[in-house]
């Protein structure tokens, strides 16, 4: 199995070559242009909030590993100015793909993973392509939900979702026991994720009395989401992601920053690590599709993102809250083998009756994902979770 540190689990970076593909797919401005608030950004410097500066203290050493021990950010107390990473972020607005996957950019890349004990080269990066391939789709409410294709586990909250509809349209009670259940089901399908639609085709068992006992998701904690809309109904949702605290740990000090670990997402069966191959991850962003209008919404929780949203859909789509009072809701989150329960839920004692491990959590953990979302419907809105650091804003 890659270590979840080091050069070894380290894969290709996809965003750069994402970015180039969305601005020239749907883009409305010059990447350039899209860029620029990053830029100054870097280039002007923020201040870190007290929870960076919590996990630069606990992955220091980690860190100074991996090449870092100049980083300006591991310099507490002082404003976190990112020189390199401006230039990076001019470059791309510039010259697109090629700033960062040939020359000097993709060089300390290679240098850096290479110093850390990885093997990517050259070679790796320069023939790097981030796949777009058609969303996985399936009926819900009047409409429908669009999940990522794989290598995203999105396709389990698809296969979650239809089967709810199956079981809602068969006469069973849509509670949060079903949803925990039919979670268990679907996630133990996580490492077939390449499989993609044939996954839809597959039965799945549920207890509708009992918990099953399944060892059900992990867990990790380590996203963003963004959903947008602009005043003609173009929807975003987006979800940016380090599998663990700085990802790698493996500094680039050329371009001022750190590498992800997505090696660290590969498993068994299916999910082996092999050359050339991608590993199963967890984001699971969601566009909803109807003649009421479109709907981007996406959490961060790792795991925790397809229960967060099957638990704000169904909500919403069936037991008939508004979006706000479903984001708002007290929720679950099945972690192995536990059932960690924001304290204060309605069913917390009803769940544990029916044989779940019932584990009460402070409400607003960050175990528990945090919403966004954004719509048009047919006038542009968004919603915001009030757990961890989420807003909304409006731009004219």
């Amino acid at each position: 199995m890659p270590e979840t540190t080091g050069g070894s689990s380290v894969t290709v970076p996809g965003l750069v070559d994402g970015w180039v593909t969305l601005s020239a797919r749907w883009g409305r401005l010059p990447l350039g242009t899209v860029l620029e608030p990053a830029v100054e950004l870097a280039r002007g410097g923020i201040v870190p909030e007290p929870s960076l500066v919590a996990a630069v203290e606990q992955q220091r050493t980690r860190l100074e590993q991996g090449g870092a021990t100049d980083w300006s950010l591991l310099s507490v107390g002082r404003p976190w100015v990112q020189p390199e990473l401006a230039g990076l972020l001019e470059r791309i607005g510039a010259h697109g793909r090629d700033a960062f996957y040939t020359g000097p950019g993709a060089e300390a890349v290679v240098d850096a993973v290479r110093r850390c004990g990885g093997s990517l080269d050259l070679r790796d990066l320069a023939e790097h392509g981030t796949p777009c391939p058609a969303p996985v789709a399936v009926p819900w409410g009047s409409g429908q939900v669009h999940v990522q294709p794989p290598m995203s586990q999105g396709v389990l909250l698809a296969m979650a979702l239809q089967e709810v509809r199956r079981l809602h349209a068969g006469g069973a009670t849509v509670d949060d026991h079903l949803l925990i259940e039919v979670t268990g089901a679907i996630f133990e399908h996580r490492s077939s994720c390449r499989r993609g639609l044939d996954l839809l085709a597959l039965e799945l068992t549920v207890d509708l009395e009992r918990a099953s006992g399944r060892a059900g998701p992990r867990a990790y904690l380590h996203t963003a989401g963004v959903a947008t809309v602009d005043a003609d109904g173009q929807v975003v949702s987006s979800l940016v992601s380090v599998f663990d605290d700085f990802g790698s740990g493996v500094f680039v000090p050329e371009l001022g920053l750190v590498l992800n670990n997505r090696a660290a997402g590969f498993t068994d069966g299916d999910n082996a690590a092999a050359p050339g191959k991608r590993p199963v991850h967890t984001l699971a962003p969601a566009m909803l599709t109807s003649p009421e209008g479109v709907l981007g919404i996406a959490t961060p929780g790792a795991d925790g993102q397809i229960q967060t949203l099957l638990q704000v859909l169904a909500a919403r789509d069936i037991t008939g809250a508004a979006l706000p009072d479903a984001v708002g809701a007290l929720r679950w989150r099945s972690q192995d083998g536990d059932l960690l329960v924001e304290e204060g839920h309605p069913r917390a004692d009803a769940l544990a009756d029916r044989g779940h491990r019932v584990v009460p959590v402070t409400p607003g953990a960050d175990v528990f994902g945090a919403v966004v979302a954004a719509g048009a419907d047919p006038h542009p809105y968004a919603v915001a979770d009030w757990r961890r650091e989420t807003d909304t804003e409006g731009v004219a």
